[in-house]
């Protein structure tokens, strides 16, 4: 596998996507799409009480003006009937308008959490479609994040955020229509507070969208960071590197802590400045509107809505005062929407910015399948398994599977400028068993990885019965391949559901005599609940010995016919060891096996033995062969019982 030294950059590099570059409105359009798209009613229903509940929040306030006009033109002998009537109507409007606005509120909660259950979906099936290369540059920890905070700002957007953008808008659209039908000047006069406060809230957010972006990476890379210390505990412990954890977590939560805080102070800078221009145009417009009441008489303030009300007025100066009265109801509520926006600005920053990053996973080019060849098992005849190799006009060849496989002058490096694989070129006939010895890091399992194809090569060929595996379809290729990983994993599960994992169509029976082949069968038995008992934290409750026991009865169970064994024996003592050999003989019987180990008891019986230097076959044969040669092998094998 490839060394993952980044420079401390936990994060992790993208490797491709199939979309273009993204800006924040682009990031958000396509949220809105991916949101209320797959929506559509619910999304009509939305639209519709958001509008009910702005238009009776602006209509209500209408009221008011005819309250206060009746107050101040009759005083003490004011039509208390009229009164009522219009606060009984200013209630019900009001009341219309709290359950409108609970409904929309209610319903995008089921739209969000199931956009974000989609999401999630989503990303786990782009996920498991993804070639190695990217988890090779991804942390563990920035990969969950993804799942957890990013997507949780998600949910604080759909919910909150894009609810009150909504009713904001349509608020400040009634308002609007009110305003302008009182009195344009007064119109005017908000109008160019409110291109201030949308020119702050431009200039604010901008600069606080850049530091929430990087607090996003940066809060990716400390849960990258936490989780790999975490995992090397034990090793921190041993060589007493406490101060280096404690330094590098430093430096990582440091840059969380200089991105968060600029991000955050300009978040809240914006509130305060808003605020202060909203109390700026307030006091404005009710200067404004007091002089024109004094100064131009009926030729000024309201002369529209006045003009229509002229035949019921008795006091222009009242109406006039109380129509000022709910202008000034108006301008309050004609900045509130753009403050409203302004304060959940960080929230739709944070959001477009952990939507990117999902996006960007989503969008990320998934792994080439592959050719159209394809495995079968039985359909050539009873049994056998045979690739599947369409003709191009309807009709099938069938090539049974044998195991023969063959390097043919593979050049290969994880990048392209570091050279791993030097023109290999091997042969495995059907049934043989290839090992392959050296030191670390002289390529063993980057063969192997070869041969699954996690990895395309550079140059040369790899043939499999005949076949370049590059016309093979990837999940058949590996679905013909046994392996028994160098790191063992285990899923949290019981212990029968992880030898199945193997092969998903196993039975019990056939579970446990893999088990028992493997020699795992007499530890199974002595759990506390045999073959049932669950397996959780990669099998935390089991040794290392025993986990790497049901790696291989997991192998014994998929009956593939090619095996692929990377130290499978690696932590298993010398007598486990020996106790097993006449199960893997059994196993390996009939098959093409490939071995990696560095004991000799486990490589010396191969047809075949490959000593690799720097990415070079230098020698191979059988193991009396290269004794005789007395070469690197008699070198390793004079020199210590363990091939290093």
């Amino acid at each position: 596998m490839p060394a993952m030294n980044k420079s401390k950059d936990y994060g992790g590099d993208l490797i491709k996507t199939k979309r273009g570059a993204k800006t924040p409105m682009k990031t958000l359009g396509r949220l809105l799409r991916y949101t209320f798209m797959r929506n559509k009613f619910a999304t009509i229903c939305v639209i519709i009480f958001v509008c009910i509940a702005s238009v009776a929040n602006v209509t209500a306030a209408s009221r008011v003006s005819v309250i206060t006009t009746e107050l101040i033109d009759h005083q003490m002998n004011a039509d208390m009937d009229l009164i009522m009537s219009n606060i009984i109507m200013m209630c019900c409007i009001y009341a219309a308008g709290a359950i409108s606005s609970f409904a929309y509120n209610l319903i995008m909660m089921y739209i969000a959490q199931g956009t974000l259950r989609k999401m999630r979906d989503d990303m786990f099936a782009t996920m498991q479609t993804l070639p190695l290369q990217y988890f090779d540059t991804h942390t563990h920890g920035d990969l969950m994040s993804l799942y957890t905070n990013d997507v949780d700002t998600m949910r604080q957007l759909l919910t909150q955020t894009i609810p009150q953008l909504i009713s904001s808008v349509l608020t400040l659209l009634a308002v609007l229509a009110f305003m302008l039908t009182y009195s344009i000047t007064l119109l005017l006069v908000a109008c160019v507070v409110l291109v201030g406060i949308v020119f702050a809230t431009k200039i604010i957010g901008g600069r606080s969208a850049k530091y929430y972006l990087a607090n996003q990476k940066a809060l990716g890379a400390l849960n990258g960071y936490v989780e790999e210390m975490t995992e090397g505990q034990k090793v921190i412990k041993v060589f007493c590197h406490e101060p280096k954890a404690r330094e590098g977590f430093k430096e990582v939560n440091d840059k969380l802590n200089e991105a968060g805080s600029k991000a955050n102070a300009y978040a809240f800078l914006m509130g305060p400045v808003n605020n202060n221009l909203g109390y700026l145009q307030y006091v404005l417009v009710a200067l404004v509107g007091v002089i024109i009441i004094v100064f131009s008489g009926e030729a000024g303030l309201l002369s529209i809505y006045c003009s229509v009300m002229e035949a019921d007025a008795t006091n222009r100066l009242a109406l006039m005062a109380g129509m000022l009265v709910s202008y000034l109801m108006y301008t309050r509520q004609f900045n509130m929407p753009v403050q409203q926006v302004s304060q959940q600005f960080s929230a739709i920053i944070m959001a477009l910015a952990g939507a990117e990053r999902i996006f960007e996973m989503i969008d990320t080019t998934p792994e080439d399948e592959g050719g159209d060849i394809t495995l079968t098992h039985g359909e050539m005849a009873e049994g056998v398994w045979a690739w599947k190799k369409p003709n191009g006009d309807g009709t099938f060849e069938y090539i049974p599977l044998k195991g023969d496989i063959r390097f043919n002058d593979v050049v290969f490096g994880y990048t392209p400028e570091k050279v791993i694989l030097k023109h290999i070129s091997l042969y495995a006939k059907p049934g043989q068993k290839i090992a392959f010895v050296g030191a670390t890091g002289a390529g063993k399992t980057t063969i192997t990885n070869l041969i699954n194809r996690f990895y395309d090569i550079q140059s040369g060929a790899i043939t499999y019965d005949g076949i370049n595996i590059r016309d093979i379809k990837k999940s058949d290729l590996r679905r013909s391949l046994g392996i028994v990983l160098q790191d063992t994993h285990l899923f949290t599960g019981t212990v029968m559901d992880n030898i199945r994992y193997g092969r998903l169509d196993a039975t019990d029976e056939e579970c446990v005599n893999a088990a028992k082949l493997a020699n795992a069968d007499s530890f199974i038995t002595h759990l506390p609940e045999g073959y049932q008992t669950m397996i959780k934290g990669d099998g935390a409750n089991l040794s290392q010995g025993q986990r790497q026991l049901l790696a291989i009865a997991r192998a014994m169970v998929s009956q593939c016919p090619v095996l692929i064994l990377d130290e499978a024996t690696s932590s298993i003592d010398t007598r486990t060891e020996k106790l097993i050999e006449q199960g893997m003989d059994k196993l390996m019987e009939g098959r093409t096996v490939f071995v990696i180990a560095h004991r000799l008891s486990t490589v010396r019986n191969s047809q075949a033995i490959m000593v690799l230097e720097q990415g070079e076959i230098i020698e191979r044969g059988n193991h009396e062969q290269l004794i005789a040669q007395k070469g690197k092998y008699y070198q390793l094998y004079t020199g210590a019982f363990e091939l290093e």
